[in-house]
C-alpha cells in the first residue's frame, strides 16, 4: 500500500517528557493520523504532591487525541489491538517496550533516539554526552527492536554542543532535531523507501540510567570535567557537592583559572564568588541552593553563609 500523504499514516505516539511534547505537536501539525497518546503517569508535583499532566499528554487533551497511561507497559497494552496504526513512534517514553506491542503496528516501530548510534545507548545519552565533554551529539531515526537501541539507523540530524549549553538547552535543540527527522523521514518510512545501516556493535556505549548516586559531583575530576558534569545534570536533576553535611545543588558553573592553591574541594576565600579548588583549577559556582534554601547566584549565598576559612566540600 502507498501513502500518498502524511494525513493517510495513522501513528500511535509514545513519549513523556517536555522534548516529546514538542514532537507530538509537530506530528499533529504536519498532518498525520495520530489515533493516540502511551505516556507515564501523572507526576506528584508541589509542597501538596498534587497530580499534573506530563508534557505530552497536555499537548494530546489539547488536540482531542485519546491518551493511554498504563503504570507497566509490558503487562497492559491491550488498548493498542484496537487502535489500527501503522507506526509506532516514541521519544522518550521511559519503559521498556514489550515485543507484543511492537508486533502491533502494520509497517514498523521507529524511535527518535538522543545521540549518535551505537554511541549511548541506553537511558540518558543527552546527559551522558553532555558529562563526557563531547562537542557534537544527534537525534537518530532507528527501527525499534527487541535489543536495547539496536535496530538499524535510519536517519541522523546531527547537533553541535556548545559550552553555553547544559541538559535543559539540549534537549530543547534534540526536539528540533527530532521535528526535523519526522519532516523528512516519517511518510518516507510508511513507504518503505528508508534504507536502514546496521550499527557496528564495535563502536556501542552505553548511557547509563542517572541514578540519585550519580547526582552527587565527583571532587577527583579535572575542573573541566566538573564543569561538564554539572552542565549535565541542570537544570534536572542538578549536581550537588555536600557543604557542612547538606547538599549543596549547583546548577550553574564556570572554570575560572588553572591555579592549584588549596586542597582539592577546599572552598577558597573570595567576596563575591564561591570558588571550589579541584586537582588542575579552579570552579566558580554560579548558581546554587542549599538543602532547604532557594535557588540563588553565588553571591546572594556567600552573604548569607557565612563561610569560615579552610571549609571542605566532600
Amino acid at each position: 500500500m502507498k501513502y500518498q500523504s502524511n494525513h493517510d499514516v495513522k501513528v500511535l505516539f509514545m513519549g513523556t517528557p517536555e522534548m516529546s511534547g514538542e514532537i507530538l505537536e509537530h506530528v499533529i501539525q504536519e498532518g498525520f493520523d495520530v489515533v493516540g497518546l502511551v505516556c507515564q503517569e501523572d507526576k506528584e508535583v508541589g509542597r501538596d504532591k498534587h497530580k499534573e499532566a506530563v508534557p505530552t499528554k497536555k499537548v494530546a487533551l489539547a488536540h482531542g487525541i485519546q491518551v493511554f497511561q498504563p503504570h507497566k507497559i509490558r503487562l497492559d497494552f491491550e488498548f493498542a489491538k484496537t487502535l489500527g496504526y501503522d507506526v509506532l513512534l516514541t521519544m522518550a517514553y521511559g519503559q521498556i517496550i514489550p515485543q507484543g506491542l511492537l508486533d502491533l503496528a502494520k509497517v514498523g516501530n521507529i524511535n527518535l533516539h538522543g545521540s549518535i548510534l551505537p554511541k549511548y545507548r541506553g537511558a540518558a545519552p543527552i546527559q551522558r554526552s553532555i558529562m563526557a565533554g563531547d562537542d557534537e551529539t544527534g537525534c537518530t531515526l532507528m527501527e525499534m527492536v527487541a535489543a536495547m537501541d539496536a535496530g538499524v539507523a535510519y536517519d541522523i540530524e546531527k547537533i553541535k554542543i556548545e559550552d553555553e549549553d547544559n541538559y535543559t538547552s539540549l534537549c530543547k535543540k534534540m526536539a528540533e532535531a527530532g521535528k526535523a527527522l519526522v519532516s523528512r523521514d516519517l511518510l518516507k518510512y510508511a513507504n518503505g523507501e528508508l534504507k536502514g545501516e546496521e550499527q557496528k556493535e564495535k563502536d556501542v556505549t552505553i548511557a547509563a540510567k542517572i541514578k540519585p548516586e550519580d547526582e552527587h559531583l565527583p571532587l577527583y575530576l579535572s575542573v573541566r570535567g566538573a564543569f561538564d558534569y554539572v552542565r549535565g545534570l541542570s537544570e534536572e536533576p542538578g549536581a550537588y557537592l555536600l557543604l557542612e553535611g547538606k547538599k549543596l545543588k549547583v546548577y550553574k558553573c564556570h572554570i575560572e583559572n588553572k591555579k592549584v592553591i588549596r586542597a582539592v574541594g577546599e572552598v577558597v576565600p573570595d567576596k563575591k564568588k564561591l570558588l571550589v579548588q579541584f586537582y588542575d583549577g579552579m570552579l566558580s559556582l554560579d548558581v546554587v541552593q542549599l538543602e532547604g534554601k532557594k535557588k540563588m547566584d553565588a553571591s546572594s549565598f556567600i552573604n548569607g553563609a557565612h563561610l569560615s576559612d579552610h571549609i571542605l566540600m566532600e
